[in-house]
């Protein structure tokens, strides 16, 4: 199938984002415990029935749109036909269920769509905080419409920064920069790079590719990216969708972070 199939589809996608939203929302409760109900997945991580519609909507919606797209979804059961197909869609239906359980505006319904595994098509549409993230391939990043880029800063010093606490403690005792507030989504806490809310941002171990396609393409057209520890692009539909420790950041402060990452490992563990 030729391209530009996602600059096609971009516009039926974040539409798609926006109602499965809106079905979220019916059951948020900004400050206080969701209406939604409540239980635990096997490993213990929560999930409500928002997750559960919001998943079960985009992907009757999105398969509509795409039907040849395989599909990869934190809660829906792995098909491994994704691995033999060229386009998959890849969602995380509520990116920061905690947060959306908690009454917190921090979490988001987030699809990317793959191409030989790599993103072409991200949104990550955060009705609670009012910001709805879009980018294609060499198309740019926008948020709520308008162009954003990463902030310009090449130095640590004064760079904000952030991710799970241990891993900024760890890095506090070598380095100066400003902990960001706790960013509960990290979809978000890489958009938020990505329209220099932030400067930076750390992952600790055992992120999933629903968490990050769709921010990692609006990070890298707002003139960011998000490595591993060793500096190499994410690999995006292998058969065991899971990453170690990441790094996030504006261009200028990739290299500097990733120096500083190195330092800290070298003279001690670090972990999420």
């Amino acid at each position: 199938m030729p391209l530009p199939i996602a600059e096609d589809l971009l516009p039926a996608v974040e539409a798609s984002c926006r109602e499965a939203g809106q079905l979220a929302l019916d059951l948020f409760r900004p400050g206080a415990k969701t209406a939604a109900k409540t239980w635990s997945k096997a490993g213990g991580s929560p999930v409500t029935e928002a997750d559960i519609g919001v998943d079960t909507f985009l992907h009757v919606r999105l398969s509509t749109l795409l039907s040849e797209a395989a599909w990869l979804s934190e809660e829906t059961v792995d098909d491994t036909v994704r691995l033999s197909r060229r386009f998959v869609w890849v969602v995380d239906p509520i990116d920061g269920t905690r947060a959306f359980m908690t009454g917190s505006p921090d979490w988001a319904v987030c699809v990317a769509l793959l191409d030989e595994g790599r993103p072409i098509l991200g949104v990550v549409h955060a009705p609670a905080a009012t910001a709805t993230y879009t980018a294609l391939r060499g198309g740019g990043a926008l948020r709520n419409k308008q162009p954003i880029r990463t902030n310009a800063i090449d130095t640590l010093s004064g760079a904000r920064i952030a991710g799970p606490k241990p891993m900024l403690d760890a890095l506090a005792r070598h380095e100066d920069f400003v902990a960001a507030d706790k960013i509960p989504s990290l979809a978000l806490r890489l958009a938020r790079i990505a329209d220099a809310t932030i400067d930076a941002g750390l992952v600790s171990p055992d992120a999933r590719d629903w968490d990050l396609a769709a921010a990692d393409l609006v990070l890298r057209e707002a003139g960011g990216q998000v490595t591993t520890a060793e500096g190499e692009a994410l690999r995006y539909n292998c058969e065991t969708p899971v990453h170690g420790m990441l790094m996030a950041a504006g261009s200028g402060l990739a290299a500097p972070l990733a120096r500083a990452l190195r330092r800290l490992r070298e003279s001690q563990p670090l972990r999420g």
